[in-house]
């Protein structure tokens, strides 16, 4: 299983992402599951991916392998015009991977190739934009309404998201709540896991403004961790009693 987060504020864009990948309770594994690549001054892209682990590895090593190579095909996410247009060259790519895959696979063939992404960035001269990618190759973006996107395991950290998100919150805060988020997702599900990647996109810079891989020893997480849980205690019981006697009986 994976969890994955991006979320739009005002000053720029945080990302996080696990790192680990599960095939049963005796084959747990850790790779990466954020990716960057950017042009100086100019663009930076950011994908995180979920799902089956072929498949998302497959679409990775071809935008990889597309940039090195001479011609029209380089310019596929990197000199795309605009980031819907950068989405939808890697939903092409993803759904055309997938239907091969599951061709490949027969009729009869055992598994799922699906994967679910999430494309982050800016190009310069227009606003930081963030997509979810279905496997079908289609996506929806983020807008005032929905802020933010998560993929994989989403359930245990969404309350978090919902209750403390503000679009005008600096972006240490929004590292602060993405934290909080994956805490309680790691405590809820194992089959989510440290390490966990943190990315920071400053409005109009242009680069990865800060990048951080937490790992069980993190000073911070550690700290956000224990203190969180305190503070849910100390929450719980500042709330009003219930009583067995009720008025008027």
């Amino acid at each position: 299983m994976t969890y994955c987060v991006g979320m739009v504020l005002e000053k720029g864009l945080v990302l996080m992402s696990d790192t680990r990948t599960n095939s049963g309770v005796d084959n747990i594994s850790v790779f990466r599951k954020m990716f960057t690549w950017q042009v100086s001054g100019e663009r930076i892209i950011t994908v995180m991916t979920a799902g089956n682990l072929a498949t998302t590895q497959a679409v990775v090593s071809q935008l990889e392998e597309r940039m090195k190579e001479p011609g029209e095909r380089e310019n596929a996410i990197l000199q795309s015009p605009t980031m819907f247009q950068v989405a939808t060259e890697i939903g092409k790519l993803l759904r055309d991977i997938i239907a091969k895959r599951q061709n490949a696979n027969g009729d009869r063939g055992r598994g799922k190739f699906t994967a679910s992404i999430i494309i982050a960035g800016q190009i310069n001269g227009m606003e930081p934009r963030l997509f979810m990618l279905y496997p079908e190759g289609n996506f929806i973006e983020a807008s005032l309404d929905t802020p933010f996107f998560q993929i994989g395991e989403t359930k245990y950290g969404r309350p978090i998201i919902i209750r403390g998100y503000d679009r005008q919150m600096s972006l240490e805060d929004g590292v602060k709540l993405l934290t909080v988020s994956f805490d309680s997702t790691l405590k809820a599900n194992l089959s989510v896991g440290l390490p966990l990647d943190l990315q920071v996109i400053e409005r109009d810079s242009f680069e990865v403004s800060h990048q951080h891989r937490m790992s069980a020893d993190d000073p911070y997480f550690r700290s956000i961790s224990s203190s969180w849980g305190d503070a849910l205690k100390h929450a719980f019981h500042s709330l009003p009693d219930y009583s067995f006697k009720q008025d008027g009986q």
